[in-house]
């Protein structure tokens, strides 16, 4: 049995790792320019294979059956070869969209619901949610301007089936959510980032937000019950979406500086099996320059942004443990960057105990007045609060142990 995905660029697919949790069976990934997959579908070596964007709906011709949810949806992400060398196409994205939903806890029934975009996704979302029970309402990327939403301010639920604010265009959001008094809850189909602009600004409006990890484990374990053919418990679902969700979520750490952010971190990256990266050694390989001649050349305004350009880039990525400058949190512009992906960590320490040498706003003996100023905002950044008065080992488990327990979106 050999299984895979066929897609155009695949590098950054988690289907190999979800996959390997539900069959022991290999998982190829199949990157075919469009001239190509012809000839793979035909002459391929593979028993069974899931289907990613832009093949979809060019995959149904060459399928000599479609399963009653692939001819409703128009849209194939499954195909198994049958033992006389046919193929037969199915839609498991329609049940991953429809457990999202349940999990989300939102119920559209007699809703107004809008759903954003008109591809393949957005079929998917209209057919689920319109079996729900919801009213829904489409919107194109050429009809959502801040005039046409306007229409629709009774919209209590908002799906986002478009690639805006997608890794690595991260950052932007198709809708601005101020114009929805109503709205109750965000689905956003994009799991990378974690947390797009869209589920963050939500989150910000004590809405529920709940992004497409999820749907994306869901489908999959739709997609291993065609490979295999035996059925798969719904519950485990749940077990591989939290233990990938740990696996890509960043740490960031934040705190004064001295507070024990990098020997922590690298200690918590061995225990979590992340990549430990110090941002300040990123700001010195950006600008060419080390910290303190930043600061004696260009002065502090130059250096937080440095300081920025670093963390974005940094932020995009996942599975790292991220030792941060201990001023980046007096930058709310930061703050968007690092929970993109990650969950953030504070680092408390006695602040008699903190070190200065190569530090040089410490230097200038303010210690004491910039804890004052800069504790309201650490704590405006912080998911977790770590007392840092053991040892850094005893520190870092602390850290494992609460991220282990934290449910986060």
């Amino acid at each position: 049995m050999k299984c895979g995905l066929l897609g155009r660029k695949l590098s950054h697919s988690y289907s190999p790792q979800i996959h390997a949790f539900f069959g022991d069976y290999p998982y190829v990934l199949y990157e075919k320019e469009p001239e190509d997959v012809e000839e793979f579908l035909q002459a391929g070596d593979f028993t069974a294979i899931n289907v990613t964007i832009p093949y979809k709906k060019d995959v149904i011709p060459y399928c000599a059956e479609l399963s009653d949810t692939a001819q409703r949806m128009g849209a194939v992400n499954t195909i198994v070869r049958r033992k006389d060398g046919s193929l037969i196409g199915h839609n498991t994205d329609y049940f991953g969209f429809s457990s999202m939903v349940e999990k989300s806890g939102l119920d559209p029934n007699g809703k107004k619901v809008m759903v954003l975009g008109t591809g393949g996704a957005s079929n998917t979302a209209v057919a689920a949610l319109k079996d729900m029970g919801a009213e829904v309402v489409i919107i194109s990327h050429k009809e959502n301007t801040p005039e046409n939403l306007a229409l629709h301010r009774d919209t209590k639920i908002i799906v986002n089936a478009t690639p805006e604010g997608m890794y690595p265009k991260n950052g932007s959001s198709p809708a601005d959510l101020s114009l929805f008094p109503e709205l109750e809850g965000v689905l956003d189909m994009i799991y990378n980032p974690s947390r797009t602009k869209l589920l963050m600004d939500a989150k910000e409006r004590g809405l529920i937000a709940e992004n497409g990890l999820w749907m994306l484990v869901a489908q999959a374990k739709e997609a291993a019950e065609w490979f295999t053919g035996k059925s798969i418990p719904d519950a485990l679902i749940a077990q591989i979406h939290r233990t990938l969700q740990l696996q890509m979520e960043n740490v960031a750490l934040i705190g004064m500086p001295g507070c024990g952010k990098s020997h922590i971190g690298k200690l918590l990256a061995k225990v979590l099996n992340k990549t430990f990266v110090d941002a300040d050694k990123t700001i010195e390989e950006m600008a060419g320059k080390s910290i303190p001649d930043i600061f004696a050349e260009s002065g502090e305004e130059i250096f937080r942004t440095w300081e920025t350009k670093a963390l974005e880039e940094l932020g995009k990525q996942s599975g790292l443990v991220i030792a941060t400058g201990g001023g980046c949190v007096t930058q709310a512009r930061n703050y968007p960057l690092l929970r993109q992906n990650s969950t953030i960590v504070w680092l408390q320490r006695d602040i008699h105990s903190l070190p200065t040498d190569g530090r040089p706003l410490s230097q200038q003996g303010h210690l004491e007045k910039m804890y004052e100023i800069r504790k309201p905002l650490y704590a405006r950044f912080a998911d977790l609060l770590i007392i840092n008065d053991t040892t850094p080992e005893e520190a870092a488990e602390k850290i494992a142990a609460l991220l282990s327990k934290e449910e986060t979106l």
